[in-house]
């Protein structure tokens, strides 16, 4: 049985835009490492300029888009539901969200709604295995 997560994407007002859901890998060493590394170097901008250097999003759900084709190579595996969609198996969310002008931000729950991480995504990867220590048994 694969470990499930959930990745929210979600604007600063709360707002979620999409759901992906992740079959298996989904601890904070598996799918959180690989999240945060391609979001690590994207910057959140409002209106796309020819001076723009890659990987930018223009807000979330054009960074939600980039993420899903990022993932999403071959069928199964992932797969995108609704804003709001919770309780269908997951053992961890992870919350996608950035304001323009800056970096990308994560938070990562366990199962039970316990806040694991929260902060820029480029300094998720240090926290990954001290999350993972606090909830193996």
């Amino acid at each position: 049985m694969g470990t499930r997560s959930l990745t929210v994407f979600q604007e600063t007002d709360g707002t979620e835009i999409a759901v992906m859901y992740r079959h298996f890998d989904g601890y904070p060493t598996g799918h959180g490492d690989e999240l945060a590394r391609f979001l690590a170097g994207f910057k959140i901008v409002a209106g796309l300029g020819t001076g723009d250097k890659a990987p930018v999003a223009n807000g979330i759900a054009c960074l939600a888009a980039q993420v899903v084709a990022h993932f999403k190579t071959e069928p199964g595996g992932f797969y995108l539901h609704a804003a709001g969609t919770r309780d269908i198996g997951e053992e961890y969310v992870y919350t996608v969200s950035g304001k323009p002008g800056e970096g990308v931000t994560m938070r990562c729950e366990n199962g039970d709604g316990k806040k694991l991480y929260e902060g820029p995504a480029v300094d998720f990867s240090g926290v990954a295995a001290s999350a993972m220590d606090e909830v193996q048994p």
